[in-house]
């Protein structure tokens, strides 16, 4: 393997290739199926469906909706942002998910502008809370991608009786409990349905979501229809216009989650890596994965697997080409239902070898600004396999933490801050505007080798979710 190519004819296991990356955990394997999440609890929920016949897609909404309650500093119903993408191994075909929710409809530039914001809108602005997508992303991905052995009311218990019976909260998770203690007392009246006697829970103790309970039993119940409308909807959009927001129910009853092709980048001719397509950043990452092989292609740089990992010379070579990909996705990515993302452009050959020309070996570029290819998260991220070779790589995020901190009267969650990404420069093409959905951070992944399933991966951290 010394050529700038990796031939993988001629690998017999995959796992020599990645001998280089010490870790100090054993490789978990399994026989009929895996769930890998950050939450124990989480993923013996994902673990429970999938012992009842439920395929991957089945169990990753099980592990979403019990990392609701077990990390809400970090995700829940009241977050928009949920995507996934599901490798069906009958077809061999990946799908993608679109789980976002779009800014309300009478929220404007110039009506950011009365109020006197400028650059962005704060965490804590209540216009901040686009519509919630969780709950019907949950849905759509039991329905279109599970397999119907197990029914929507099997999938939630789970949940539900961690929400009912309580569960010892974990140390890191307390952390951020306590960090955003104050947030979630002052951001709206009901803050103490997220907190135990009036505070953040401490490690080791045992904290009931009575509240979200209810919430995820009308999601049963009612369908899509138990969140988007009635109680919950209206307890939404009231504390969001208390607080000065445009939302209204028409925003929510409007909302859908969307199917979409996810966009692909092959690399050294065999491995090809999925993202989900904008208004995600996913085309990041294949951005900077073809700079590097334009960069090795052009003799900047040797094969990544001839460098040493993490060495000086390693690391200049992935920073530079993640700049130069950022440089692109921060000024392109947006809603391509509202603007167009020259995604075929961007990631074109010709493209790729113009920005990779752009990297100099021996220092860092002074500047670095997009190019012009056509011519005129606190997140959650799990992954979940099953027995019949099905995968879905899937995340979902409040953004900020808990988010605003705003608790809609009786729901047991925080609604998210994803419009903040949005810009309030008209001349952006991610630029604020009703209806629209904004950039987004979380990315889930994967990957195929000569078709096959080689990798179903994710990262939890922002912007830096690329570098995975």
């Amino acid at each position: 393997m010394s050529s700038s190519r990796i031939d993988w004819s001629k690998v017999d296991n995959p796992a020599v290739v990645f001998q280089q990356f010490p870790s100090r955990r054993s490789v978990v394997y399994g026989t009929k199926g895996i769930v890998a999440s950050s939450q124990p609890l989480a993923t013996a929920a994902g673990l429970e469906i999938l012992r009842k016949g439920g395929n991957a897609a089945d169990a990753a909404v099980a592990t979403s909706a019990a990392l609701n309650v077990t990390e809400p500093s970090n995700c829940g119903i009241g977050g928009r942002d949920a995507f996934c993408l599901f490798y069906d191994a009958t077809t061999k075909k990946i799908t993608a998910l679109n789980g976002s929710g779009r800014a309300p409809k009478k929220l404007t530039l110039e009506y950011a502008a009365q109020r006197g914001l400028k650059g962005s809108i704060p965490l804590t602005d209540l216009n901040s809370v686009t519509v919630p997508g969780a709950a019907a992303a949950w849905l759509d991905t039991i329905d279109q991608l599970g397999n119907g052995n197990v029914t929507v009311a099997d999938i939630f218990a789970p949940a539900i009786r961690l929400a009912e019976n309580g569960y010892a909260v974990s140390e890191l998770t307390s952390y951020h409990w306590q960090r955003s203690e104050q947030l979630l007392k002052s951001a709206s009246p009901n803050g103490e349905e997220m907190l135990l006697n009036g505070r953040a829970p401490r490690p080791g103790e045992v904290v009931r979501l009575p509240n979200l309970a209810k919430t995820f039993k009308e999601l049963v119940e009612r369908g899509k229809d138990g969140f988007y409308k009635g109680r919950i909807a209206q307890a939404i959009v009231d504390l969001i216009q208390s607080k000065g927001g445009v939302m209204e129910l028409e925003d929510l009853t409007a909302h859908t989650s969307t199917f979409v092709e996810p966009i692909k980048y092959t690399y050294a001719g065999e491995v090809t890596v999925y993202e989900c397509p904008p208004n995600g950043q996913g085309i990041t990452a294949l951005i900077a994965l073809g700079i590097l092989e334009q960069m090795q292609e052009q003799g900047l740089i040797p094969s990544l697997l001839e460098l040493p990992h993490n060495s000086p010379a390693y690391l200049h070579a992935l920073i530079e080409a993640l700049r130069l990909a950022f440089a692109d996705s921060q000024w392109y990515v947006t809603d391509p239902e509202v603007n167009h993302v020259p995604v075929n452009e961007l990631l074109s050959k010709e493209y790729l070898a113009s920005r990779a020309k752009l990297f100099n070996p021996k220092e860092t570029n002074p500047k670095v600004v997009h190019g012009y290819p056509v011519n005129s998260s606190d997140t959650v991220y799990f992954t979940v396999t099953d027995q019949w070779g099905n995968a879905c790589s899937y995340i979902q995020s409040n953004y900020a933490g808990f988010g605003t901190g705003a608790v809609p009267k009786g729901c047991g969650f925080t609604l998210q801050n994803r419009g903040s990404n949005f810009t309030l420069n008209p001349n952006h093409p991610n630029a604020l505007q009703g209806g629209k959905r904004p950039y987004h951070t979380i990315i889930p992944a994967m990957a195929t080798r000569n078709g096959e399933l080689f990798l179903s991966y994710g990262v939890m951290g922002g912007f830096m979710q690329k570098m995975h």
